[in-house]
């Protein structure tokens, strides 16, 4: 059976009729040309070609052979070609998406909106489920990227940092609170709304409050962002949120923003895929995408200065 690797060795004779331009030609060098040309005219029993005065010329079955392996290698290039080509604009794909419903206000309606305007005809399903599913469920193809605060994410996940984010809180506009600085002792005095999103890292900020015996008046508990703006501007309630979040519930309703009065540090927002598709041409056109909208500075400037073009980061294995 042919070495298929040698049909280029092939084609490349042809066109430069000289073994060390030939060998130029596909990067190889002159003995291993050679080499490949004793193959050659092993395989298909013919000189194949024949040094001259002119130079090395084309037997009759050289000559013979011309046409189907330029034929044959043309579809193979066009094939590859794409391959690792996706184009958008003509694309049916469906992404599969994991974020909560905070990371939906954060990004779907920046990532929607340029979709529209670059005439992409691609779709997107937002998936929330137990985190401790998400894993395996990239594992498998069943989704393509995740966005979010997702310290559990391990093993053969990749990621993107796209920027940091802090909490603050959110009263309604006319409430006490908003005579002044909303202090710990207001804090602490007020009705407080609990999220206890699906999927969110909010529920680490639930968790260090406990640990730390901050105890406050839950006067409501539920189990999504999306009721929030509605909630807090029509009560005495206060709520802690992301503070992108909090810029975007200000934009449309009736609400103020407060520095959160309890020292709590910044965390990290990333981009996470399974490594099995880091290089499938459809995941890695939305993971550009996505980092070209999300990602902040100072990883703007951290991949810029990569040699790479691309700042990645694995994460650590439990194992």
């Amino acid at each position: 059976m042919l070495d298929l690797n040698l049909l280029p060795v092939l084609e490349a004779m042809l066109l430069e009729q000289n073994v060390t331009a030939a060998a130029g030609h596909v990067s190889l060098t002159q003995s291993a040309m050679s080499n490949a040309l004793g193959r050659l005219r092993q395989h298909f029993d013919d000189p194949l070609f024949v040094k001259t005065r002119t130079g090395m010329l084309p037997t009759p079955r050289a000559l013979e052979l011309a046409a189907p392996i330029k034929e044959a290698l043309a579809l193979i290039r066009s094939s590859t070609d794409k391959l690792h080509h996706f184009d958008p604009r003509v694309s049916q794909r469906t992404y599969r998406l994991y974020m909560s419903d905070v990371g939906e206000m954060r990004f779907l309606p920046s990532l929607m909106e340029h979709l529209r305007s670059i005439g992409s005809t691609v779709k997107i399903e937002c998936s929330q489920l137990d985190v401790n599913e998400l894993a395996d469920r990239m594992t498998l193809g069943e989704i393509d990227l995740a966005l979010g605060f997702l310290p559990e994410m391990t093993g053969a996940i990749e990621r993107i940092p796209l920027f940091n984010e802090h909490y603050v809180c959110l009263t309604r506009d006319d409430t006490d609170a908003n005579g002044g600085k909303l202090t710990l002792k207001k804090f602490l005095e007020a009705g407080h709304i609990a999220i206890e999103s699906m999927g969110s890292g909010h529920q680490l900020f639930e968790q260090f409050l406990e640990r730390q015996g901050i105890k406050r008046n839950i006067a409501l508990r539920v189990p999504h962002f999306v009721v929030i703006p509605m909630i807090v501007a029509e009560t005495d309630l206060v709520v802690t949120v992301p503070a992108r979040v909090a810029a975007r519930i200000a934009s449309t309703a009736k609400v103020r923003v407060h520095p959160l009065p309890i020292k709590y540090s910044k965390f990290e927002v990333s981009l996470f895929w399974h490594a099995r598709f880091a290089n499938d041409p459809p995941i890695r056109w939305l993971r550009n995408l996505v980092t070209q909208l999300f990602q902040e500075a100072p990883y703007v400037a951290a991949m810029g200065a990569n040699a790479g073009g691309k700042l990645r980061v694995r994460t650590k294995s439990n194992g």
